[in-house]
């Protein structure tokens, strides 16, 4: 989804009558880690997956806007986290700046099933899921009885005519999975209990967020069909003018 957020150099952002923030923030924070990217990692992983202390938790995409936070409120929780990305640069910013357990170049994997048992021998509780196809498939066979999956996105589908289909659903009844697509705007009514939840984090220095910033309209399509080759890492932003 593309977000546009125009304000003045000065102008207050107020959260309704209810909340209005103090602090100063990076402006574009209103689009990335308190606005809905935020609110989308918050959302599908404690009111969707409902995660316990010590479960083992999954994100592909992870170096995206909303998945590098799902990592993050993971660790929080006390859970075991791999993430998965395309890149060198994206897996070492998954271990080294968003606190990941591990992290896996799935490019580089000839068999994601081995991947995933590689760093879940005992198998996923919860699977964050940005990307679908043949993730989707290898981690449905390592997911744990009664584990959740929360159908964030799949971007390895939005530009199939023909999408592929996963052939382990099977798995999904002997193992008990919950399966749950969610859509944000379900959850704005609990917007200011995630301000509560996030706020002191970020004060305290616990949660980091990276954007990828792109100057000027004119490199907006571009950065665009980046998106969907994976290119970016981070929340995609294109600043228009400086001033």
């Amino acid at each position: 989804m593309i977000h546009f957020l125009v304000i003045g150099r000065t102008q207050v952002l107020s959260f309704g009558s209810r909340k209005q923030l103090s602090e100063i923030f990076f402006l574009s924070y209103y689009t990335g880690l308190l606005g809905m990217p935020g609110m989308t990692a918050y959302a599908g992983f404690y009111e969707v997956c409902t995660p316990k202390k010590g479960e083992t938790v999954f994100v592909s995409a992870a170096s995206g806007a909303v998945g590098q936070l799902v990592g993050q409120f993971a660790k929080i929780m006390g859970c075991y986290v791999v993430g998965s990305a395309g890149s060198k640069e994206k897996v070492d910013l998954l271990k080294n700046k968003f606190g990941f357990d591990e992290a896996f170049n799935y490019k580089e994997e000839q068999d994601l099933n081995a991947a995933l048992k590689r760093y879940f021998p005992e198998g996923i509780d919860i699977y964050f899921e940005n990307v679908g196809g043949k993730m989707l498939d290898a981690v449905l066979l390592q997911m744990k009885p009664h584990g959740r999956i929360a159908v964030c996105g799949m971007i390895s589908q939005y530009n199939f005519e023909d999408q592929e289909g996963v052939h382990n659903l099977t798995t999904i009844i002997y193992k008990r999975v919950r399966i749950q697509g969610f859509v944000v705007t379900d959850y704005f009514d609990k917007y200011y209990k995630f301000l509560d939840f996030v706020l002191p984090y970020i004060r305290e220095g616990k949660i980091t967020y990276v954007e990828d910033v792109v100057e000027g309209l004119e490199n907006g399509p571009s950065a665009l069909i980046g998106l969907f080759h994976g290119k970016n890492v981070g929340k995609q932003l294109i600043v228009v003018a400086r001033e």
